[in-house]
């Protein structure tokens, strides 16, 4: 493989074919939202997005079980195309007539299986697109084309909502599954080694032997008994476990602060709707920084104490967004918290993913998908219910609290303390 990601064409396929996948996730759930509005009230509306959502939510462990039996090649390739046909096939119909809202909650929960097989098979390719020397450059690259792709979505959708509707950002949005279909199909898959754990580790982990033994062996195993092995595996991995426990709780301590709690002090502050949206982009730059650092800096040694640091400050940064006396302190503040973060997520999916046996990626890869999508959004009632009672400004603080709490579960990890990457 190219030592150069930026030269490298088979990574720039991916990478273009995850970009164009992302635009096209944000064209078509905001022309969903805009099709359900068209039709139906704000209740109708809600019932439409949540019907994608649970979906997700619910099978996403059972995605990852998927890709490990399969490959994630075949499920990515399958997902995209039945998320293309699918689209296409709503923007005729919207474009012939006026369908029921039926119609539209039958897309949105296809759309949801779908997400929930491709989400946790995407995020096991990288380590057969790369070396292990070029996971945390790879992982820098996908994040930039997440920020790319989430910033650019929604201006593509009302463009295409402009010229034509609904019909016309489905259409777009087929699309543009379209275009990273064929973009993936062409993408190259190199062939991973028995075992991706690091020799410090093997005290914790199986020998390449038994690991052998076991990939060939969960072929024949049921669903459920791969998905409780690959449960049972992260729990037992000395470096895997720790880090997936302390980025569960990141997010639970995070996600709600960063979206309904700065709606709250954003309203409590008088600095409006412009002032989420500027911290918000504020931390997106930041994020997107770093992601361009990590694809550039020639080495980073103890990486798992830097994750375990940056963790630190970054949960400390959000948490001084409540504090923050004005708005432009707190987008400066948002900037430099995204930078940080941004780093901190990078290193612990690339510690994560060196160190997965081959034979569970997929399901550790949706495992940590499910703490990013089905997990944290639990703790939005929470968030508001505590709010209600004690304040924001207490609740907020009390969620980066948590987050830290993430941080102290890597530290008392050795395995993660004396976490290494080998760049190439």
């Amino acid at each position: 493989m190219n030592g150069n990601v930026w030269r490298d064409g088979n990574v720039l396929r991916w990478l273009a074919a995850y970009g164009a996948s992302l635009v096209g996730d944000g064209v078509y759930f905001l022309a969903l939202g805009w099709a359900a509005a068209q039709s139906a009230g704000p209740a109708e509306v809600g019932l439409v997005m949540a019907v994608g959502a649970i979906p997700r939510a619910l099978l996403m462990l059972g995605g990852g079980v998927v890709a490990d039996r399969f490959g994630p090649r075949l499920v990515v390739i399958s997902s995209d195309a039945v998320r293309c046909g699918v689209v296409l096939g709503l923007a005729l119909v919207l474009a012939l007539g006026s369908p029921g809202l039926w119609v539209l909650v039958l897309v949105a929960l296809v759309f949801g299986i779908v997400d929930a097989l491709f989400m946790p098979a995407v995020g096991a390719l990288p380590p057969r697109i790369a070396g292990p020397g070029q996971l945390v450059r790879v992982q820098g690259l996908r994040s930039l084309a997440e920020r790319v792709g989430h910033t650019a979505g929604p201006p593509v959708a009302g463009l295409a909502m402009g010229l034509g509707g609904p019909a016309s950002a489905f259409a777009v949005a087929s699309g543009l599954f379209g275009i990273s279909l064929v973009l993936l199909v062409a993408v190259r898959i190199a062939p991973l080694p028995a075992s991706a754990e690091p020799a410090e580790d093997c005290a914790a982990a199986s020998t390449a032997a038994s690991t052998a033994a076991s990939a060939e062996a969960s072929v024949r195993e049921s669903p459920w008994r791969q998905l409780r092995s690959g449960l049972a595996y992260i729990r037992r991995h000395g470096l895997i476990g720790p880090l997936v426990l302390s980025g569960a709780l990141s997010q639970l301590g995070t996600s709600a602060p960063m979206t309904l709690g700065l709606i709250l002090v954003s309203e409590e502050r008088g600095w409006g709707p412009g002032g989420v949206g500027w911290i918000i982009g504020g931390m997106g730059l930041g994020a997107a920084s770093s992601a361009l650092v990590l694809t550039l800096i020639p080495r980073f040694p103890r990486a798992g104490a830097i994750q375990n640091l940056t963790l630190i400050i970054g949960s400390a940064g959000i948490g001084g967004l409540v504090l923050a006396p004005s708005l432009p302190v707190a987008v400066g503040l948002a900037v430099l918290t995204g930078l940080v973060c941004g780093i901190c997520g990078g290193l612990a999916i690339a510690l994560i993913q060196t160190a997965t046996d081959p034979s569970y990626l997929g399901r550790v890869s949706s495992v940590m998908a499910f703490t990013a999508v089905g997990l944290a959004p639990l703790a939005y009632p929470a968030f508001g219910f505590a709010a209600d009672l004690w304040g924001v400004t207490p609740v907020f603080l009390a969620g980066a609290a948590v987050s830290m709490a993430g941080a102290i579960v890597g530290t008392s990890a050795p395995a993660v303390r004396r976490a290494e990457l080998a760049f190439a």
